[in-house]
């Protein structure tokens, strides 16, 4: 019987996977920090590692260099389980020695089997009609047992629902905190604690088979990390960010008690700048999000590419020569396919207060600058999604 070690701290998560491995015929075991995977590793002697990377007190980057620094364990096959967003802690998974890299907010449990049985190369053949009872071939899992994987699924979907109004409830608390916090070490703490929870949330959302949160969450989850490592970055803007996901993430629990297209709405994004290196941002952090985009220098080619494709999101610099970000929203509201579009404003950060609480000019955001990629990549699901998903009036 092959063994699966477990190394994840969400016990939900840990337990549905335990018991889905063992329901298949697998040894499993869970625990929920890396000191106590290291130990486990060593005595129950696992054929595969399923592991988080986001771990409490050791990473999951450092316990792989530590497994691979142990020569008993140096080639046990070791999978992940990653945040799409975070391409720097990928990367370092695959330098310390990961063998398969994959999403928790797309992953089902039957995802997560197969690529443990091609690992492994377990065939995972189905048990023959008229095979003898007891007999060898009578004995393997039934790998394809839809009904049953229908019924848990339900059954987790249902508990996640059940539970959204204690999770929601906890985020805008953590916002709270975060947002009368009055020093860094405050701040970070707050940070902290609310990054834990979106990373649970992804994880949770996508094994309940809610995508449309569990890619929100995780977005999240990476602008928070990245504050919590780059604490320069807190700034009004990117508090004001969070706490429009916090937001959001009501509307999309909403959405999904009624119910939640597993697809990516088609979207086209319009980004107009004049500043190179702040257009090929904007346009870079767009793609992590793979959100396809339009880009141009030029005020009036932009009012060209309108009037010839309909877009669903425009990303507007302020200050342009000959025509203001303000003066071309103007003149986009004044058509009649766009008078409901979102607009995100970018601007300087240190306009961002003045221009926030002036006139949008009929904008429905700003960003400023020097933005994150990932804060740009958050606030732009929030406006394609929100559009694409709320009820039409």
């Amino acid at each position: 019987m092959k063994k699966v070690l477990i190394i994840e701290d969400d016990q939900v998560i840990a337990n549905v996977y335990r018991n889905k491995f063992a329901v298949e015929g697998y040894q499993a075991e869970a625990v929920f920090d890396g000191e106590s995977g290291l130990k486990a590793m060593r005595t129950f002697q696992p054929d595969v590692m399923l592991l988080d990377l986001v771990l409490p007190r050791m990473s999951g980057v450092e316990f792989i260099k530590q497994v691979r620094n142990e020569a008993d364990f140096a080639k046990v096959p070791i999978i992940v389980f990653s945040n799409t967003y975070l391409t720097n802690l990928i990367q370092e998974a695959w330098k310390a020695g990961a063998n398969k890299c994959l999403s928790k907010t797309n992953c089902t449990p039957k995802d997560v089997l197969d690529v443990v049985r091609v690992t492994i190369g377990d065939s995972g053949a189905m048990p023959q009609a008229n095979a003898t009872p007891g007999s060898p071939a009578a004995a393997r899992p039934n790998f394809t047992d839809t009904e049953g994987d229908t019924k848990f699924l339900s059954g987790l979907r249902q508990t996640f629902i059940d539970g959204q109004p204690a999770t929601l409830a906890a985020l805008r608390a953590g916002l709270q905190n975060l947002i009368k916090a009055n020093n860094e070490t405050a701040q970070l703490q707050h940070i902290h604690e609310l990054y834990r929870r979106t990373h649970a949330l992804a994880g949770n959302a996508g094994l309940a088979g809610f995508p449309h949160v569990a890619q929100m969450s995780a977005a999240m989850e990476a602008l928070l990390r990245e504050l919590y490592e780059k604490p320069k970055s807190i700034n009004t803007s990117t508090l004001r960010t969070v706490a429009a996901a916090v937001d959001f993430l009501g509307f999309l629990f909403e959405c999904g008690k009624r119910s939640d297209n597993p697809d990516t709405p088609s979207v086209h994004i319009l980004v107009v700048d004049d500043e190179p290196i702040s257009q090929r941002a904007v346009v870079y952090a767009l793609e992590k999000a793979q959100l396809p985009s339009t880009s141009t220098a030029d005020p009036n080619a932009a009012l060209k590419l309108l009037t010839e494709k309909r877009y669903d999101l425009v990303f507007l610099d302020v200050d342009m020569p000959g025509m203001t970000g303000f003066e071309l929203c103007t003149k986009l509201r004044a058509m009649p396919q766009y008078k409901k579009t979102p607009v995100v404003f970018v601007t300087a950060l240190s306009d961002f207060d003045s221009r926030t609480s002036s006139m949008m000019a009929g904008g429905n955001d700003f960003i400023a600058k020097p933005f994150l990629f990932i804060e740009l990549t958050l606030k732009a699901l929030i406006h394609v999604l929100r559009a694409k998903l709320q009820p039409v009036k």
